[in-house]
């Protein structure tokens, strides 16, 4: 499909966040064209789990976007769920010893202040939900609204229904620059020609931080490395997505170093998925097998029936991380017309259509479903700013 001349608004990345973007966008009536640099999902969305958690979540912001998010799942879109292959299998979150069943007790009652049910579990609990798993577990916690989804699928039928609505989607086509008029931005200059556009959504995954340079703002988005591997099929074992506490811990941890944790659940194709795995080192891809052996010895830790199960593949890739463990969402006032979408790491998938019904709102002007604040493009320059004034 040619390039349109013009849109209402020009999304940037075909991921699971742009596709949410261009699909509440133009279910507002907006006339919507998306451009991707490579294929549709060839970025995050293809090389993770399709995540949708409460559980490693602080409450605050980002919990208060993912239970939005959660409505959304849930309701406004249930009738497209077996589309992506939604699937509300809760999450186990498993303690091995009990000063961490302790810390993970206060934030599952800092958690429920926020409206998030979990349970506590002994150890014998845990047993009863997942019968296979280390009997030497001290406890653990359920959350029954932890849910799993297929990520190229969601890309893929949120981009067609969008489509249906008159978006347009344009793959193969990378931005090389910005549109202006003074300091504000009316359009995207790209590899196939320009589009004029009062609205532009950076919603470009771990090159966010790139796009937004185009447009001469800083919004410090860096990939965060992480492995998956795949078992060969089996029957049932794995009942629910089953994580040790310090996943929770290596989420908001701010190490650029190599952290590992297990995270363990079954398909409906009887493959079992094992992360995870997270380290700062830039676009690297370079396998590293020392990373496979780590994930792999502390997922029979936490399953030993794993020791003898055969590994099919494996596979990396890069999550948009963000200084703060905060997404960027909202309109640039450094640059007007600039919104983003960018920077949710490893949540991306699960907050993907509460961050796209947000963008559609804050674009059209209508009233936004939560504050935009904690995610506002800007907050990591007052950040520098007040640094150096104390320095």
């Amino acid at each position: 499909m040619n390039l349109p001349r013009t849109a209402d608004v020009v999304v940037i990345g075909a991921g699971a966040v742009g596709a949410a973007c261009a699909y509440y966008a133009a279910r507002a009536g907006l006339k919507v064209a998306v451009v991707e640099q490579g294929a549709i999902a060839s970025g995050t969305s293809s090389a993770c789990e399709g995540n949708i958690l409460v559980s490693d979540k602080e409450a605050g912001a980002e919990l208060t976007l993912a239970q939005y998010s959660q409505e959304l799942w849930r309701g406004d879109l249930a009738e497209y769920s077996m589309l992506w292959e939604f699937e509300s299998k809760g999450g186990l979150v498993v303690s091995a010893q009990l000063g961490t069943q302790e810390n993970l007790a206060r934030l599952a009652q800092r958690q429920r202040s926020a409206g998030i049910g979990v349970d506590l579990l002994s150890g014998a609990e845990l047993l009863e939900r997942e019968p296979n798993l280390n009997p030497a577990m001290a406890g653990g916690a359920f959350y029954p609204q932890d849910a799993q989804v297929q990520p190229m699928l969601v890309v893929a039928h949120l981009l067609r229904l969008a489509r249906g609505m008159g978006a347009t989607v344009h793959p193969l086509t990378a931005v090389t620059g910005f549109l202006r008029s003074g300091d504000s931005v009316t359009g995207v200059i790209t590899s196939k020609g320009a589009i004029t556009a009062p609205a532009v959504v950076n919603a470009a995954g771990t090159w966010g931080g790139a796009v937004a340079e185009l447009a001469r703002v800083q919004v410090p988005v860096l990939p965060r490395k992480g492995y998956i591997m795949v078992t060969e099929p089996l029957p049932v074992l794995v009942h629910h997505k089953v994580y040790a506490a310090e996943y929770v811990d290596n989420v908001a941890s701010s190490d650029a170093g190599l952290q590992t944790s297990p995270v363990i659940e079954g398909t409906d194709g009887g493959t079992i998925l094992i992360g995870s795995s997270r380290e700062r080192v830039g676009f690297d891809k370079h396998f590293e097998v020392r990373v496979l052996a780590e994930m792999a010895r502390k997922a029979i830790a936490l399953f030993p029936f794993l020791s003898e199960v055969k590994a099919l593949r494996s596979y990396f890739g890069f999550r948009p991380y963000a200084p703060d463990h905060l997404p960027v969402i909202g309109p640039d006032p450094r640059a007007p017309g600039l919104w983003h979408a960018c920077g949710h790491e490893g949540a991306g998938i699960g907050l993907s259509v509460g961050t796209g019904a947000l963008i559609a709102a804050s674009l059209t002007g209508s009233e936004l479903a939560m504050d935009l604040a904690p995610f506002a493009p800007e907050r990591f320059e007052s950040h520098t700013t007040a640094e150096n004034a104390h320095a």
